[in-house]
């Protein structure tokens, strides 16, 4: 009896302890925001807005140089060395490029600043002074040192995503009067596309030193040169820095949102340095021993406020690609290691659609495995939910112990078996997925709330609040603000939670977006004690410990036909949980009094659905059109929202098929992976209208 009191009983009692006083914790104070209408509440921990320096510091410049003195020889930037590549055709017929990637090879700390100033006086040798730069690139270490150069001369940082099309481009290039653009060589050709509609630029830097075959054609418009050039002329003539200060403007970050040409946010160095370390003062404790893997846009705000915080800390980065991430990714060759294998992270961020496919491809392999192994694993995975949402007869002590070992442990190794914790943002992460990612991959994964107007930061969830669906208390650079919004049904005095549109106060509030007043006046505000808000959009409610949760969306509210309002977004993640649906998109016509839906189908779920009812198909294309599949899941969608209590009129009453899975490349969805509504309504606008006609 003794080891068991030990193990299990004791341990038992302490967790519900525990349990106890985290569900009592109040994480929220409400505060006085001066007059100003609304809820407001910052966090308890803190006293105020954090400050936008720190230790001296102002500017990320000066974090950067901070940090390599203090880290002198530590490893810092890792990228994995191209040992081949080939082609290999798939059995649909499909070309798939296959690489075989060797291990990680580091700069330490030292090297990386000695590089970084070796680039900001290569940029002065090429003629390029204070004018706006832009980094048109995949996430890489070339991406870091551009950035960290450019503001080593107080050079502002035009940051546009690698997959944007070419309207977005050449809209963000001339807008901003750029006159240099680092890139890489699958950019370059891209940047060719656009040439004779690009007012300003005048040199090209190539991360790649074999430029493209097109050189020639390249210098009837640009000088071109290749970033080991540019270091070279530094190296050899150095210039002294013109370092920024906290007001200047470091990046002008283009969003590639859901409708329309992408905003450019105006992001000063002292905004993003308040995000960092408000984000600091509540992640666990990270140093010199944490290695980051960053495979994120870096042009999305969230991988960019990451890094800053892994240089703040001394981490180790090592870069990778969504393409490459695991031992079975698209681009991975057969006997490599992916990226997570490689390099064993202990910090990971990460976008909902990616920890939900990495879900997917656990349970497909649980269930085509049957037999005694699932029978095992459903009952360890069930005894550890139990446990994580607090119940006494949970697996707990040296039974999670147990379980871990004999179930868990071979999962936890596709991300490399080491990480500790990860943030997920970008996008609402489902229930599922987050207790998944608990209880398989044994990581604690936090939600975060912002956006890039807020530097990624709002609200972030503690590691011990085990609580899903809600994004957390305040971060101590925020106080949020619920308002009312009456068309909706939000009102701030709603009982038993104040809801409301959410906006947004704090020293990491951007400055605006770039020529276009009229919007920014639109959704920024500053209230007569000088704080400045943002008018976000969402629509959250506050629970009675101060954590938030988002609900809605205004700009996802439709009015249908007999005056019933539709909730798109709050519908798509009630029904994104059928196991047949990767991407699911509504559509509701004001003119009409039902909705419908594309459906990007999970393959592998559909296929086996296909098997079990012996129906023949030439291909996958072909199974979306078959009848019995479309009632399929239609029917798997019905449940689902019978489940969460949907009204019918938001249930879709017919939905489309679709075989292909959108990527960035297909200009449907956004760095985070989120879906763009407008892009959606146009590429598919004879299918909605099929799906209307009686």
């Amino acid at each position: 009896m003794g080891p068991y009191l030990v193990g299990v009983v004791v341990p038992i009692v302490l967790a519900l302890l525990l349990h106890s006083s985290k569900k009592g914790k109040k994480r929220g104070l409400p505060v006085d925001v001066g007059g100003q209408p609304g809820f407001a509440i910052r966090n308890s921990r803190f006293t105020s807005p954090s400050e936008s320096s720190q230790a001296g510091i102002s500017t990320l410049a000066e974090l950067f140089e901070q940090s390599c003195k203090k880290h002198h020889d530590k490893k810092f930037l890792g990228t994995r060395r191209l040992i081949s590549s080939e082609i290999e055709v798939s059995e649909d017929g499909r070309s798939l490029e296959k690489l075989h990637l060797g291990d990680y090879e580091w700069l330490s700390y030292c090297k990386a600043f000695e590089t970084v100033c070796n680039f900001a006086s290569g940029l002065v040798q090429l003629g390029h002074n204070k004018e706006r730069l832009a980094i048109f690139a995949d996430t890489q270490e070339k991406w870091m040192i551009a950035l960290q150069g450019c503001f080593r001369n107080n050079v502002t940082v035009v940051t546009i995503y690698a997959s944007l099309g070419e309207e977005a481009l050449r809209h963000s290039l001339n807008e901003t009067e750029v006159t240099t653009v680092v890139c890489g060589k699958r950019e370059l050709d891209k940047l060719l596309d656009v040439s004779g509609q690009l007012t300003t630029v005048k040199r090209v830097i190539c991360m790649d030193d074999e430029i493209s075959a097109h050189k020639s054609t390249i210098q009837s418009y640009w000088t071109i040169t290749s970033f080991s050039n540019v270091e070279r002329l530094g190296r050899d003539k150095p210039v002294t820095a013109n370092l920024p200060v906290s007001t200047d403007i470091a990046v002008i970050m283009y969003t590639s949102g859901s409708t329309g040409l992408p905003k450019g946010v105006m992001v000063t160095h002292g905004n993003i340095l308040s995000a960092v370390y408000g984000f600091m003062k509540i992640v666990p404790d990270i140093g010199s021993k944490d290695t980051h893997l960053a495979y994120l846009p870096l042009a999305h705000i969230l991988e960019l406020a990451a890094e800053n915080i892994v240089v703040a800390a001394g981490c180790s980065i090592g870069y990778g690609s969504p393409l490459t991430l695991t031992d079975t990714s698209n681009k991975i060759k057969s006997g490599t290691k992916g990226d997570v294998s490689a390099l064993r992270p202990t910090l990971m961020p990460a976008v909902p659609a990616i920890l939900d496919r990495i879900r997917d491809g656990v349970w497909k392999k649980v269930d085509a495995t049957g037999g005694l192994p699932k029978k095992l694993f459903d009952l360890a995975y069930a005894r550890r939910l139990a446990a994580i949402n607090g119940s006494w007869f949970g697996a707990w002590g040296l039974e999670s112990l147990f379980w871990n070992f004999l179930i868990f442990r071979k999962i936890r190794k596709i991300l490399g078996g080491r990480v500790r914790f990860m943030l997920s943002g970008g996008a609402p992460l489902s229930g599922n997925t987050q207790r998944f990612t608990n209880i398989c991959l044994g990581v604690p994964v936090v939600q975060g709330y912002g956006l890039t107007e807020t530097c990624a930061a709002a609200t972030f969830s503690e590691h011990d609040d085990t609580s899903i669906g809600r994004v957390g208390p305040p971060l101590s650079c925020a106080i949020i603000k619920l308002i009312d919004w009456p068309e909706g049904g939000y009102l701030a005095n709603d009982s038993p939670m104040p809801r409301g549109e959410i906006v947004v106060g704090g020293p990491h509030v951007s400055v605006g977006y770039f020529k276009n007043d009229e919007k920014t006046k639109e959704v920024y505000k500053v209230d007569d004690r000088g704080m400045r808000w943002f008018y976000t959009g969402d629509i959250g409610r506050f629970h009675d410990d101060g954590c938030l949760e988002i609900i809605d969306r205004k700009k996802d509210i439709v009015k249908l036909q007999h005056g019933e309002y539709v909730s798109l977004g709050k519908v798509e993640a009630a029904l994104v949980i059928s196991p047949y649906v990767e991407i699911i998109v509504l559509h509701a016509d004001p003119y009409r009094d039902h909705c419908v839906a594309l459906v990007v189908v999970c393959r592998p779920a559909l296929e086996d659905w296909a098997l079990s009812q012996g129906i023949k198909y030439v291909s996958f294309s072909d199974l979306c059109f078959k009848e019995d599949a479309v009632k399929e899941v239609l029917g798997s969608l019905r449940k689902a929202g019978k489940e969460a209590k949907l009204e019918k009129f938001e249930i879709p009453t017919k939905i489309k098929l679709l075989s292909e899975m959108w990527n960035l490349e297909s200009g449907l969805v956004t760095a985070a992976l989120k879906i763009k509504r407008d892009a959606i309504r146009k590429t598919f606008a004879a299918e909605l209208a099929q799906l209307y006609s009686p």
